[in-house]
């Protein structure tokens, strides 16, 4: 029985999830990039995999 309870919950929750994406007019997910993100870019924000990679560009870090 709660396996049951537990499957129409989840079934539940996931057409209200689609809701969103079903009527939409663009039909798309927003990026979720942190490079792409116009508020982060004004502050200053990248990921942090670039923000290692303008480091090591700008002092010339190793690893020894």
């Amino acid at each position: 029985m709660e396996i049951l309870i537990a499957i129409v919950f989840v079934g539940v929750a996931m057409a209200l999830l689609s809701v969103g994406v079903i009527f939409r007019k663009d039909h798309r997910f927003r990026s979720q990039h942190i490079a792409e993100n116009e508020r982060m870019k004004q502050d200053g924000i990248h990921c942090a995999t670039s923000q290692d990679r303008e480091a090591r560009k700008q002092e010339k870090l190793h690893i020894d």
